[in-house]
């Protein structure tokens, strides 16, 4: 296997779907080529794990946030958030933003998250994990008003057209695409993967979700982001290990790792 360095920006490596093999997870990842990532948060209760999790290896990072449409008792304050990122190992804020697929939390209280997000994220100059689903014009609206722009940050699991992408690329937000940029039906989205530009290009791998072909249907898993890297690569008429220095140098560089 041919020596490159791939950065999965996010994944949720802590999730019980891991207990019986983390150690053997974080193997076959660096036996793949991919030797950074980032265990993203889906609610505060997570960040005690994440850090035990993050400092026990040297490549691993973490983030601080709660998820749009995860139910919680107490809403995640502006100052709550900054405490728990001031951590060394925490390198952005969220995931956050507006999820109106089969939403559980009401769409009002998911933009006030959203909003204290950012907030919080631009007091501690640290990027923002977005996630959107069904929700690009509002999602495009709080990221606006809020100004974004001033912290910047990541499109996480981009499944969005091209003029939605270019709305945030002009904010100053990268675009990472996960394992469904590589199912069949997803021309369009390729199309996307193909004109973002090199220095905003990001790859993930969602774990322990989103498997990519030819694993789809299986646990993802940090080592497939190895395949969503190959599609984007052909797509975009480079080498694999073209994508990969360009991918992880800008993800290093948006993390503030560089």
């Amino acid at each position: 296997m041919s020596q490159i360095a791939l950065f999965d920006t996010h994944c949720h490596v802590d999730f019980h779907h891991f207990d019986e093999d983390r150690d053997a997870v974080f193997s076959r990842m660096l036996a793949a080529g991919v030797t950074s990532a980032v265990a993203v948060a889906v609610e505060l209760e997570q960040v005690a794990r994440l850090i035990a999790l993050t400092e026990e290896r040297e490549r691993v990072w973490f983030s601080v946030g709660v998820h749009p449409n995860h139910e919680v008792e107490q809403e995640p304050a502006v100052d709550e958030l900054m405490r728990l990122a001031t951590h060394p190992r925490c390198v952005a804020i969220g995931e956050t933003g507006m999820d109106l697929f089969h939403h559980r939390v009401d769409p009002a209280m998911q933009e006030a998250r959203f909003r204290a997000h950012i907030r919080a994220a631009t007091a501690l100059a640290k990027p923002v994990i977005v996630h959107m689903r069904d929700a690009d014009e509002v999602t495009l609206r709080v990221m606006e008003e809020e100004n974004i722009a001033a912290c910047g940050g990541v499109m996480h699991c981009f499944s969005s057209s091209w003029p939605v992408a270019k709305r945030a690329l002009d904010m100053g937000l990268s675009i990472s695409f996960s394992g469904n940029v590589t199912f069949n039906r997803n021309v369009e989205l390729r199309e996307v993967a193909r004109m973002v530009p090199d220095d905003m290009l990001l790859v993930e791998t969602d774990a322990p979700y989103l498997a990519p072909m030819p694993m789809r249907g299986k646990r993802n898993e940090p080592s497939f982001v190895r395949h969503v890297a190959e599609c984007i690569a052909g797509v975009r008429g480079v080498s694999l290990a073209t994508l990969a220095e360009q991918t992880t140098a800008n993800a290093m560089r948006r993390f503030g790792l560089a």
